[in-house]
């Protein structure tokens, strides 16, 4: 019985029956070094060597219109199976189809073997898996690994590859690297517009400004949401130089900018107007233009926060606070135009909002009025920032999984009514922009349709799990450390919910505005970070930087997540932002970062080590990580990867050059970093 094998998650154990001597079974494990090599038509399928995902080796379009047929591949142990078959689910005539496969020449040089099969052109949804055969003996092969358990038949898709014509997401989402920007908090660029203390008062609380670099900690009488900073977008302007090419970032996305009271803006007063505190309109104008140019050769994109599930209680529509001259909200008349945006129970006190904050009232979406204010009018909120003057290029939603109907919490199938014309009318204006959801657990209801959102916020996905690992502390800072094996196991489960466009633009951040510095998190430990941002920008999906991740800010739970950028921390000097730019540098570099297939290699509980694979038609790349805090020898077995022996890789990171033997090679990794091998 070999030695354990990782590949795509799973442990197992091949076993080879002796022919003839243990003599010749040594000889041909030490000349081919992988199960693979030694694979014959024995009645057992060497499970470890099957592989699929949609990445461009393995599909002719993970984007197929609903005229072009798709030709999927399995891979296999060379001269391995004897049979393989294709199996996928129609959701039109809702029947199980079985297609089977044809093998490929081989390649004289490979381990592997292809089998390939077409799945017909059409419009329907669907979704698959493969029968893997060698006599008599069948395995079942989908996202999840192996299995012995085919279809039975029905819709049920665990686990199964999913193909969606006509679901397209945006390809700059899918090549970018997102960073996030809390707009009070990064750059103060006019000290004209800053809210000075007592400048206006909201409810109870009068507002407060304070010095940068002061802690956004509240004391006795002060309100965490109307204390100010001063960062605007003139700031943002003036940064663009850092973002772009100090650090390599092409994605801004700023938290809300509307006109509201808090300086966080979620409490919207106004959608037609930027906040002054921010700047006007004109400077979103500014900024957009400015972004949108070309920095070698790649252009800029804007991504602005769509609170549209709640308004404020200020709001124009609503009217409980600083009403408009001339406007007359729902608060203030049964007879307002407005009325029927909002949801009462008992007007005008009671009404519905969001969760338990009464200043947030709910948007009724029952309204049709509310709905072409919102985005189904030409000139609604959503479509007009997707056009000139502003032209923005995508929408973060707010919390869009509440909005809903007469005072509904949402998650229901008015819910996703909503998210389906809202992308209708979003698409038709600007085909390449990007719809991306907020959400903390699986969001497969508003995804596997390709129809509501393009992408998520990972959360759950990404976000949870690597703090876990790396860390050993959940997002919410409780204690939940996963092992290496664990940590790999979450990843694959959770990457399997989502169609492979969808996984390439999944918004992965480290920390964000709700939760805790992941910095914070490490306990200050600048190499936990460095690990982090390795795997961040090696992984599948879109790497979203908190700004100040960069640098290793630290800061707890809202407000404390929300400190001003220390400046004076990115000089050129800083090793984690020269190593975020490198990162960036190389990611941008190999597509196989981007939009190649992933594929686990090697997990190692006793060393806290983790490899994996991103690999396309052009190149085949092994990243190790190591995360303990001592250094670690670790055999990466590249005969995983089909990377022949005598072959040599380079380690991008610090330009070490290895050389392939027996299908592996050694390397040592210091303590919480990585190495980035590439063929």
């Amino acid at each position: 019985m070999s030695g354990p094998n990782f590949v795509h998650g799973r442990v197992f154990y091949t076993v080879n029956f002796v022919k003839t001597t243990l003599l010749i079974l040594l000889v041909l494990l030490f000349a081919f070094g992988s199960p693979a090599d030694a694979a014959s038509h024995d009645s057992k399928v060497e499970s470890g060597a099957l592989f699929h995902d949609q990445g461009p080796v393995f599909v002719s379009t993970n984007e197929p219109s609903i005229t072009a047929p798709v030709v999927v591949r399995l891979r296999a142990a060379k001269n391995d199976l004897t049979a393989a078959t294709l199996e996928y689910f129609d959701s039109k005539d809702r029947s199980l189809h079985k297609v089977p496969m044809t093998k490929e020449i081989a390649q004289s040089n490979s381990t592997f073997e292809f089998w390939s099969g077409t799945i017909p052109a059409s419009s329907a949804r669907k979704h698959y898996r493969f029968c893997a055969q060698d006599g008599q003996i069948r395995v079942w092969y989908n996202a999840h690994g192996v299995s012995q358990h085919g279809m039975n038949g029905s819709e049920s898709s665990d686990g199964d590859f999913y193909v969606i014509p006509g679901f397209k997401t945006p390809d700059w989402l899918k090549n970018g690297v997102i960073y996030q920007i809390f707009p009070d908090r990064f750059c103060n660029g006019d000290t004209g517009n800053d809210v000075a203390t007592g400048q206006y008062k909201y409810r109870s609380a009068s507002t407060l400004q304070r010095q940068w670099g002061e802690s956004p900690l509240t004391t006795d009488g002060d309100e965490r949401s109307f204390t100010f900073y001063g960062g605007d977008l003139v700031g943002v302007i003036k940064k663009l130089d850092y973002i772009r090419a100090t650090l390599g970032a092409d994605i801004v996305y700023l938290n809300p900018i509307f006109k509201a009271p808090s300086n966080h803006k979620y409490d919207t007063a106004d959608y037609d107007v930027v906040d002054p505190a921010f700047g006007s309109n004109s400077t979103l104008v500014s900024l957009s233009t400015a972004l949108h140019k070309n920095l070698n050769g790649r252009r800029g994109y804007l991504v602005l926060d769509g609170v549209f599930n709640h308004t404020g209680d200020g709001h124009k529509w609503f009217g409980k606070y600083d009403p408009l001259p001339g406007v007359v909200g729902a608060y203030q008349s049964q007879k307002s135009p407005y009325f029927s945006y909002y949801n009462f129970n008992q007007w005008p006190t009671d009404y519905a909002h969001f969760m338990v904050y009464d200043s947030l009232p709910k948007l009724n979406f029952g309204s049709a009025q509310l709905r072409n204010a919102i985005y189904r009018s030409p000139n609604s909120v959503a479509l007009k920032y997707l056009k000139a003057p502003y032209n923005i290029d995508g929408w973060r939603l707010d919390a869009p999984k509440y909005a809903d109907a007469n005072g509904q919490d949402g998650s229901d199938k008015f819910n996703h009514m909503i998210w389906r014309q809202f992308r209708a009318a979003v698409k038709s204006v600007k085909p390449e922009a990007a719809i991306l959801g907020e959400n903390w657990e699986n969001a497969r209801s508003w995804i596997v349709g390709g129809d509501q959102w393009d992408s998520v916020t990972n959360f759950n996905a990404f976000t949870a799990p690597v703090s876990q690992w790396i860390t050993g502390k959940k997002i919410d800072d409780s204690p939940g450390a996963l092992s290496t094996s664990e940590f790999e196991k979450m990843l694959r489960l959770t990457r399997a919910e989502y169609p492979s466009n969808v996984q390439q633009v999944l918004s992965n951040h480290l920390s964000n505005h709700d939760i805790s510095r992941f910095a914070q998190r490490a306990g200050g430990d600048i190499g936990k970070t460095s690990l982090a941002l390795i795997f961040q920008m090696t992984y599948v999906g879109t790497p979203t930087i908190y700004y100040g991740d960069e640098y290793g800010m630290m800061g707890g739970g809202d407000p404390d997540c929300r400190r001003t950028f220390d400046w004076s921390k990115v000089a050129p000097d800083n090793s984690t932002v020269a190593l975020t730019h490198k990162l960036i540098s190389i990611r941008n570099r190999y597509p196989a970062l981007r939009t190649g297939s992933f594929i686990t290699l090697k997990v190692d509980d006793d060393k806290s080590v983790f490899v994996f694979g991103r690999f396309d038609k052009q190149n085949r790349i092994a990243v190790v990580l190591n995360n303990s805090s001592s250094d670690k020898s670790v055999a990466v077995p590249l005969n995983r990867l089909d990377i022949p022996d005598g072959a040599v890789v380079k380690d991008v990171l610090n330009g070490t050059i290895y050389q392939v033997h027996s299908g592996n090679i050694s390397i040592t990794v210091p303590g919480h970093y990585g190495a980035i091998l590439v063929h």
